[in-house]
Formats: C-alpha cells, structure tokens, sequence
C-alpha cells in the first residue's frame, strides 16, 4: 500500500487538483494590477479595523486596474451568529467599499472564482489534504483531544516550546498500512500537514508595511483537515488565495507570525505566494497608555457607531486614509475640493506602528466634509439618518422648502460655517429656526453683558418699532443695530469701546447679542441676518415679544 491508496481511501471521491487549477484561470488582469480581499468570519459585528482593512484592499486595488473581493471565512460555525454575512454586507454598502466580486447577500454571490463562502468549498480542500497526502505531505492524525493535551502538559513540565511537531507528532511516523488499519477501524482522525521545517533555521520575509523580517521556520504539524471535514484558517487560506489568484494578502498584522506557516503552504502545495502587506492595529490612548480598540470597552470599535451617529461615510473614509498615509494631510490641504479618489494611496507609506484614534480628529475632518455640501445634500443626508434614528427631526424637516432656507444659511461661502460634525448635531443646531418648537416652548435667556430687564425690553421694544425693515440689505440692517447700540450709550464699533471703554456702557456687540438671544434663545448661531431672512417678520416679532414678556 502506498500514499496514493491511502489518500484514495481517505478521500475517495476528491477530484483531481487539476480540475480546480483549469476551473479557476489566472486573471486576465493588466500588468501590476493587485487582486486583494476582505475575508472576515461572520462571528458578531464588523471592527473599524476590519473596514479600515477592507478600505486599504479596495484603494490598492482599484488604483491599479485590479480586483477586490469579499470571501467569507465560516469555517469556524461554533462562532458563527445568524445573519453575520448580512451584517458584513451592509457595512460595506453603507461606506461605499463595494466589492467587485463575492458575497452579496445571505446566500447570493457574483464573480467567477466562487463560492466565495468557505464553508460551501469543502470538496475543494479535500481535493488538495487528498493531493498532499498523495505526496507523502499530510498525514491523518488519530491522537485524541485528550493525548494532545496531555503532550502539551508534557512539554509545560519540561519548559519547551508547546506544540505537534517533531519527537511529539506521535502519528507522523505511522506507517501507511498502520494509518489504514486505523480507519478501517472506524478509529476518529483529521489530517496535519507534515512540515519540512526546522525551528533553528531561519527564512526572511519582506511584508510591503513592515519591511524586512526574519522568523524561525514553521516546523508545527498543524491541523489541515478538522474533525468535521472542514479546512482549518490557515489551510483554506493557502487554497483559496491561489484559486482566487490573490495576488497581495492584506490583513491584520496579529497573522504575522503565520508567515513562516503560510509560505511553507504555499511552497508545499506548489503554490506562486502573494505578496503580504500586515496592517498595524487601530490604536486608542487610555490614559496615557496606547492599547488596542476594543469591541467591549469602545462604542466607536463597531462601524455601526458611525451610523448611529450620523458621521457621513465619507468623513470616515477620510479619516481612515488619513491615519493610513501620513501624506493624505497635505495631500488634502493642497487639493482641499478634489475626489479622495485621486489621492495616490500607498502600501508600503503605511504606518509600521499603530496609527491612534483620534474622535476629536474625526470630528474636525466632518465639519469640513459636511461644511462643503449643498443645502440640498446636506437635507437628503440628514433626512435619511432622521428616518431611521430620530423621528422629532424627520418632522421637523416635513417642510421641505422651509429647511433647505434653514440648511442654507452660511452655506456656499468663502468660508462655509462648521458647526455639525454628525447629523445627530442637527436638531440641536436648528431647532430654534422652527416657531412651533421655539415659540411653544419655555426659553431661558441669558443676554451676557447686558442683564437689566428693563433695559433689554427697551432695546427690543425700540428695534421692532423704529429699526425693522424685513425689506433692508444687510449693509443697511447692520448700520440701523449702530444706530440703535449708539442710542443706547453703546459705542457703534468694538474698537471704539476699546479705546475708551468708560465713555460707553458696551459695544454694538453687546446689543447683537441681546438681539440675538432674544430671537434665537442662544448667544452663538450663524449670521442673524440670514436667520431673519428665513424666519421672516412675523416670525421677528413673535420672537421678540415673547422675550420682553
């Protein structure tokens, strides 16, 4: 009896490898172009990290003319929660990182190199643990869970390195007719991968982000096959990125120490390898202390966050690139309207360190995003996050032609207001624009400067019937607060007041705010002339009246 016997009746009904090699072609792709993937497991939600990686894949790719795909890695079911391709689905439609190829629903997938499911290739690894077997390069292991705790316990006593390799590999050295004794018997078993390897050698890897490093060889008989017929990571991971031409494997840098491992595959399995970029976690400062983003201690670890809190996709594409390369910044600043599309991302500029995750940061990259967009983007946004998340401002925004006046305000400028950072800011930075909300409900008004009752309902008094004209330019409007500040013992300019602060009770400053307090409940809002405009007078004087009461 030799391998090929045994392989036969391991797996007897495993096509040959050569159906598979024919089946899936290279790429007729142009020269250079990269052929990258998401492949997450579908065991809870997805990590900002795990877009931030899906975005890096995508960037790369489509700058060259290349492929990226979502294959989905539920080997592991025990792990697997109802509806997780579902939820890796929508998070990548919901921030526009649309893969060309690969899961697009539940069950439903596009692309030619499928399925793109790990769970639905099982004939496709048997095909190659079938193949290694034949080459003497796999083996079926029959050590029970307990033996192989037993040896790890062993190896603890003796303070050496834990693991199936070696003098430990009990079922290495089986002989063929021994292993298929076992079998016949019904005897449980999975198959290892045999490895070549020695741990006092050592190989040198380049990774495009962390340059040149060097590791032991791989010298572990790991799992290649599990109990219940299905490939183990590391395994499927070698078949499917060849199959599916992968050609840069870009993942989290918490596999690189699999490298060793994953070449060795390669190589044995008679594999070209991909190139393989490992991408530096998302990092967190806690207390002076840099540590990891966590999945239970971070609201902002889940990508679901940034919908419920209405960051615009874009505001978080852009600062993922930002804290991908650091040359994004002034790419930015020096392009401040182009497409983040034309930013020439590269691999190798990435970060070898963990990048830090900066709120504060994103925020401010928000403002901007959201200060450029037209009062009419900036409606259809915030209507369809309203909708979903917040129904007093979905009712708010009933009035169409309304709100576009109120999203208009200081919008289109030279310099554009950036006082929302997310659409959960909006019903708070216009709900005074809505009578039915402002004059129904109880206003607490703080005037600053100017806090005698008296005084401020005479200037109020004064302004509605001698300075308003819902008709007048701004130039003109302005110059009529002048004249009524003057009229108060308020000097007309601030630079006045400044060079002889005891000949004047304020500035025209002090009387704006009053009068924008008055109208708005609030002493900082954008330009209160625009807000008169939009409200209009009955609206002024409503307002106005209700203060002085």
């Amino acid at each position: 009896m030799n391998y090929k016997d045994l392989a036969d009746l391991i797996f007897p009904n495993a096509k040959e490898i050569s159906y598979y090699e024919e089946k899936y072609p290279e790429r007729n792709l142009p020269e250079g172009a990269i052929v990258s993937r998401f492949a997450p497991s579908p065991t809870g939600f997805v990590h900002i990290g795990g877009l931030y990686q899906a975005l890096v894949a995508r960037e790369v790719t489509k700058r060259t003319g290349g492929v990226f795909f979502l294959r989905v890695e539920d080997t592991d079911q025990k792990r697997e929660v109802e509806n997780g391709v579902t939820g890796i689905v929508n998070s990548l439609k919901d921030f526009d990182i649309l893969p060309d190829e690969g899961m697009v629903t539940e069950t439903e997938e596009k692309g030619n190199y499928g399925p793109y499911k790990q769970s639905l290739r099982k004939e496709i690894y048997e095909a190659y643990a079938k193949y290694l077997i034949e080459q003497g390069k796999a083996y079926p292991c029959f050590c029970t869970s307990e033996e192989v705790e037993e040896i790890r316990q062993k190896q603890e006593a003796a303070k050496i390195r834990p693991g199936y390799y070696g003098i430990w590999a009990k079922c290495r050295n089986l002989s063929v007719e021994e292993a298929a004794e076992k079998i016949k018997n019904g005897e449980k078993y999975i198959i290892r991968f045999k490895s070549p390897g020695r741990e006092d050698r050592k190989i040198k890897h380049h990774d495009i982000i962390k340059g040149n490093v060097d590791f032991p060889e791989n010298d572990q008989d790991i799992v290649i096959i599990k109990a219940d017929g299905l490939p183990t990571y590391h395994f499927a991971h070698a078949v499917d990125d060849h199959l599916m031409r992968t050609t840069h494997v870009i993942r989290s840098d918490e596999w690189l120490s699999s490298v060793p491992l994953h070449l060795q595959l390669f190589q044995e399995l008679g594999f070209k390898t991909p190139k393989y970029a490992h991408i530096s976690p998302i990092m967190k400062n806690d207390n002076g202390n840099k540590r990891k983003l966590s999945k239970r201690k971070d609201p902002e670890a889940a990508v679901s966050y940034y919908k419920e809190q209405g960051i615009p996709v874009n505001a978080v594409k852009e600062y993922l690139l930002n804290i991908a390369n650091s040359t994004f910044e002034n790419w930015r600043r020096a392009n401040p309207d182009k497409d983040m599309d034309e930013f020439d991302f590269q691999l190798n500029k990435m970060s070898v360190s963990g990048a830090l995750f900066d709120m504060v940061k994103l925020l401010d990259v928000s403002k901007t995003v959201i200060s450029k967009m037209t009062a009419e983007e900036l409606y259809e946004n915030v209507l369809i996050w309203a909708k979903e998340f917040d129904k007093e401002l979905e009712e708010l925004l009933e009035d169409k032609e309304y709100s576009l006046k109120v999203f208009g305000i200081e919008r289109g400028n030279k310099k554009p207001r950036k006082d929302i950072s997310k659409w959960s800011d909006v019903k708070d930075s216009i709900i005074y624009m809505y009578d039915n909300k402002f004059l129904n409900n109880e206003v607490y008004y703080n005037y600053a400067k100017v806090s005698d009752k008296q005084e401020i309902t005479k200037i109020l008094n004064e302004y509605i019937e001698k300075y308003f004209d819902i008709n007048d330019d701004k130039e003109t409007w302005f110059n009529k607060i002048k004249d009524l500040a003057e009229k108060f013992g308020y000097a007309r300019e601030v630079k006045e007041f400044k060079a002889d602060p005891d000949n004047y009770l304020g500035h025209v400053g002090d009387i704006s705010t009053v009068l924008r307090v008055a109208l708005t409940g609030r002493q900082n809002t954008p330009d209160m002339y625009e807000i008169i405009q939009v409200i209009g007078k009955n609206s002024v004087i409503e307002r106005l009246e209700k203060a002085m009461k």
